[in-house]
């Protein structure tokens, strides 16, 4: 008796944590237009301007990250965007921001700034800094690649029957949550993927997929913009290398992975007598130069000998893929 009522206990309280954590994620949007009702929408991304400090001026851009309800995280770049002028190490500077009505005030110990008609200004309360940035929406070099007339398109809208548990949206994407039926060694694979509008969900939980190539190296897919740019956040190899630069775009951008896959060898007792190695770009930037992994991710499956097919993680978010083709080497 006592144990029974123990177990409907613990049920209740599992039941009740999870529709919590639904509550405070808030909703997850996949379609722009119902996006864009959101006015904080529309306010964050990216910017790109000029600063003046001492007479002198320089490139700068910024990143606006919605946190929900009004609220902003704002990293502001020297020299540019993660990418396009700003690489790791570079200055940089954090504020955050809080929408009222029209305008969006921004707020740190060291500046304060207003965003309002897509244009930001942040002066710096001490000494003569100042910027002035325009709102920007970047492209990915790669965006829309054609495949080669070797490549195997294994998903361009039309149908997912090339993926174990495929399903393809009313916008013609496929799905997280799909393994490809057929496995590779080395190859060349371009994918696109979408992330979905969460601004009141962080970390983990915010439109959180992930592609494993050969069955067990995960390149992380997350939301992860404007982020320090970790192993576990997008473009990370989880627990092996973080990217060289964050180049995650804002939530609902189409983006793009371009990876080099040189599988793993064997022997023929099974024992592994040579790592893979791996190039990744994404969004048009290499993120991974020859990248040697030494082992699997977690996650998945363990390392072996190929070919082995490619999984795009589902992790209860409703992350999209197009235009994916592969080239076997």
């Amino acid at each position: 008796m006592y144990r029974k009522v123990f177990l409907l206990l613990l049920l209740l309280i599992a039941v009740v944590n999870f529709k919590y954590s639904q509550a405070a994620r808030g909703p997850e949007i996949i379609d722009p237009e119902k996006a864009m009702q959101d006015p904080d929408f529309s306010i964050q991304g990216e910017y790109l301007g000029e600063e003046t400090a001492d007479g002198k001026k320089s490139p700068v851009g910024a990143q606006v990250i919605a946190r929900g309800k009004g609220k902003f995280q704002v990293v502001i770049y020297s020299g540019g965007l993660p990418g396009a002028g700003w690489k790791r190490g570079d200055g940089k500077v954090a504020l955050s921001g809080n929408r009222e009505e029209n305008k969006t005030t921004l707020e740190s110990d060291a500046f304060s700034g207003v965003i309002a008609d897509g244009k930001m200004s942040v002066a710096a309360k001490e000494g003569k800094r100042e910027m002035e940035l325009k709102r920007v929406e970047r492209t990915s070099s790669t965006l829309g690649a054609k495949p080669p007339k070797d490549a195997m398109v294994l998903f361009d809208g039309s149908s997912a029957e090339n993926f174990d548990h495929g399903k393809v949206t009313e916008m013609k994407t496929l799905m997280a949550g799909v393994t490809t039926k057929q496995g590779f060694n080395d190859h060349t694979l371009h994918l696109e993927f979408r992330l979905s509008w969460m601004p009141q969900a962080g970390g983990q939980g915010r439109s959180n997929s992930g592609l494993y190539l050969h069955d067990c190296y995960e390149i992380q897919v997350l939301d992860s913009f404007g982020l320090e740019g970790r192993n576990n956040e997008c473009g990370g190899f989880y627990k092996i290398r973080e990217p060289d630069v964050n180049m995650c775009f804002p939530p609902l951008t189409w983006q793009t992975y371009d990876v080099e896959m040189t599988a793993p060898k064997y022997d023929s007792q099974g024992k592994k007598t040579e790592n893979a190695r791996v190039t990744v770009r994404h969004n048009g930037v290499v993120i991974h130069k020859d990248l040697e992994l030494p082992n699997g991710t977690p996650g998945r499956k363990r390392e072996g000998p190929g070919p082995r097919p490619f999984h795009l993680q589902g992790h209860g978010n409703k992350v999209q893929y197009r235009n994916i083709w592969v080239v076997p080497k």
